[in-house]
């Protein structure tokens, strides 16, 4: 069988790249510019909520920094189209904890070729390091892929980081403050203390009652719901059942 050319060989590499599409559509020049910025003025933040730490789903280099339990993660799908988790939790951060962004890397078609395989390749990734994690060790934000412009970038990344210390935290009881450092809800919660401990809502539905307000807060594949009246929690379920007395 007759060996393939040298000139063969080395245009494999270009076709496979070729045939990965940036997954990104911001220019750039803005993707510079946000690189630039977050990683230089506004490296230093602080996490609006607690979240988790767990493995990143096929590469062991990497941990993943999320609001959410690995079951109600959606980054990245089997080939039936079913969620895969990335790994358990290995440790809790609690809002209010300093990060301080080192990278802001998109899904360029030249990055998603680099990246591991089992992984969100197609989706923006924002490197920090975490207060109180190892020293060294590489834990990744995903962001939404499909963010065209800055300021939706940025309004992304805010719902996890803040560049200011979070001062509702000290108007918080020591129950609240403590549930929101657990991830935990409990009776009567201010509607910011239960975003810090569950992160943002993935949809929220709001009713009247008389004067009273109502708010239903659905996460991700929905079970896991939170229940306001007047912006304070009355009720919570997980899986269908209630997780407050």
């Amino acid at each position: 069988m007759p060996r393939p050319s040298r000139s063969l060989l080395l245009l494999l590499p270009l076709l496979a790249f070729a045939g990965c599409a940036s997954a990104t559509r911001m220019s750039p020049e803005d993707r510079a510019s946000l690189d630039r910025t977050l990683t230089g003025p506004e490296a230093d933040q602080y996490l609006r909520v607690s979240a988790y730490l767990t493995p990143f789903f096929g590469d062991a280099s990497k941990r993943l920094l999320t609001p959410y339990p690995p079951e109600d993660v959606r980054l990245l799908d089997d080939t039936s189209g079913k969620p895969i988790s990335p790994g358990p939790i290995q440790a809790t951060v609690p809002a209010g904890a300093r990060v301080r962004i080192t990278k802001v890397e998109f899904p360029t078609a030249w990055v998603v070729t680099e990246r591991v395989l089992y992984t969100p390749r197609s989706w923006p990734w924002v490197y920090v390091t975490v207060e109180g994690a190892p020293a060294g060790e590489q834990v990744v934000l995903v962001l939404p892929p499909n963010l065209d412009r800055p300021d939706a970038f940025r309004t992304e990344l805010e719902k996890t980081l803040s560049p200011h210390p979070l001062k509702e935290l000290a108007g918080f009881s020591a129950t609240v403050k403590e549930a929101v450092r657990t991830k935990k809800l409990v009776v009567d919660m201010p509607a910011d203390a239960v975003r810090m401990a569950w992160g943002p809502p993935e949809s929220v539905r709001r009713s009247m009652e008389g004067t009273a307000r109502h708010e239903e807060w659905r996460y991700a594949g929905e079970r896991r719901k939170a229940f306001l009246t007047d912006g304070r929690l009355v009720r919570a379920e997980e899986a269908g059942t209630s997780l407050l007395p």
